[in-house]
């Protein structure tokens, strides 16, 4: 098991990686990385203090209801960096269950395995560059939008392409890889799965972040514990050994890895969507105590319907957790039909719980004084005087309540958080698409049949 210290020493490999416009030297210690890679430091550290057994347990496959609802609270509590790990993993268990292909099963095996021992962090690497949305890979005018086989060799192949929106890809250590979209017979150079190391001769990575600064850090309590830079991957001819190769031209499979990764991303998203949306109920009431508000009635009312979005997402992850699917291997999945419901109706409210929560709050949610004016002796019995509003209501604390607020929900990570809340897993159609085909509808026919008299 890695310590933290050993983690950083990892990320020293040579790989290439680009903050706006520029090569980054060491990722370790550049002030728009530096936070994300302690974050995940932290997290190794705190494994390597519990045991040799502790983290390891959590690359296991989950036998039970109980140990899958283990695995996806887990990823609450740490770092993105983990999260992209345990589902690029299990989606590669699932793809394997479901293509029922020995070598490439037997490979995957190995890969998680591999992964297990050394203690390393993956991310998945789906979305390709695309191009003309309205052609398929094989039409585009230029072949690499969608990532590619360019060659094949007897001990393994090379691509070429591109992924998008890949989550702490500068600060992880694997990517797996895997096609964005069910190909057809002609396109089988662009139906490839594998893994590539982030310091793979060819790999380059550009990066956006809504990482705070690290003289920002009291300014951003939320998201300086959240925030991981974003990668734009390109893979100029980059060699794969064929240990690594987990998908090679067979179109028919090539709509598996996307399906396994859109079950566990959106399980994953609605483990998150349950702790936040209690977290957005929280503030919401802290607000209102503190503006005097919490009685009422309107406000109130916003209140309730906050509690009942967070309730019912909260209530489709349990079903999800519960309603398990146990694969031929003997470990389980969770519910597709929930999980799509549920990931659906929470991105669909999100912005309904936003709005809500600023209504409360007010506009000092964007206005509120900042840390600066705090730490000044000058202007910190200002904030102190108008920004409170009674006894055990500090200008200080409701200020620092506002900061949380704008932080979570208006800042450049409240704007990030959005749109990622709504894409990812894939879009709300596709969520709407998998909930329709796992819904039962010939027993709601046949229900309809009795209730209208026509069973027979």
């Amino acid at each position: 098991m890695m310590t933290g210290d050993e983690y950083r020493a990892s990320l020293r490999d040579g790989r290439r990686i680009y903050y706006d416009g520029e090569l980054v030297e060491d990722v370790t210690t550049h002030p728009r990385m530096q936070g994300s890679v302690d974050l995940i430091a932290a997290g190794y550290d705190a494994y390597a203090d519990s045991g040799p057994e502790a983290f390891a347990e959590a690359y296991e496959a989950p036998r039970s209801s109980a140990e899958l609802r283990e695995r996806l609270e887990l990823l609450t509590k740490w770092d993105t960096s983990l999260v992209t790990t345990l589902e690029s993993l299990n989606a590669l268990r699932t793809a394997a269950g479901r293509m029922g292909n020995d070598v490439y099963s037997s490979r995957i095996e190995d890969y998680i395995a591999w992964c297990q021992e050394n203690d390393v962090r993956c991310v998945q690497t789906i979305s390709d560059a695309k191009g003309h949305r309205n052609l398929s890979p094989a039409k585009q005018d230029d072949p690499d939008v969608y990532t590619r086989i360019v060659e094949e060799r007897a001990d393994g192949i090379v691509i070429r392409g591109a992924k998008l929106h890949i989550s702490a890809a500068a600060v992880t250590h694997e990517m797996v890889i895997m096609p964005t979209k069910m190909m057809r017979p002609g396109e089988e150079q662009w139906s490839v799965a594998c893994a590539v190391p982030m310091n793979a001769p060819g790999v380059i990575v550009l990066n956006t972040t809504v990482s705070p600064r690290l003289d920002e850090l009291d300014e951003h309590p939320y998201s300086r514990t959240r925030s991981m830079p974003e990668g734009f991957v390109v893979f100029e001819d980059v060699f794969v050994p064929n240990e690594r190769v987990f998908l090679c031209g067979e179109v028919e499979h090539s709509a598996t890895f996307a399906h396994s990764l859109g079950l566990w991303q959106r399980a994953g998203g609605i483990a998150h969507m349950a702790e936040n949306f209690d977290i957005l109920v929280g503030l919401a009431r802290l607000l209102a105590e503190a503006n005097g508000t919490e009685r009422i009635n309107h406000i109130k009312d916003k209140i309730a319907e906050m509690v009942i979005h967070a309730t019912l997402v909260r209530a489709g992850f349990e079903a999800a957790v519960t309603n398990v699917s146990t694969t031929p291997e003997g470990w389980v999945t969770p519910n597709e039909l929930y999980t799509n419901a549920a990931k659906y109706f929470g991105a669909k409210e999100f912005p309904r719980m936003l709005s809500l929560i600023h209504d409360i709050g007010g506009g000092s949610i964007v206005t509120a004084p900042l840390p600066g004016d705090l730490a000044n002796p000058e202007t910190r019995p200002l904030v102190e005087k108008y920004m409170r509003t009674m006894e055990g209501v500090s200008g200080e604390y409701r200020t620092r309540l506002f900061h949380a607020v704008r932080d979570m929900t208006a800042s450049d990570f409240g704007g990030w958080w959005q749109v990622a809340v709504n894409i990812s897993g894939a879009g709300l159609y596709a969520q709407k698409l998998v909930t329709t085909k796992h819904y039962d509808m010939e027993h709601a026919k046949a229900a309809a049949r009795r209730a209208a008299g026509l069973d027979d």
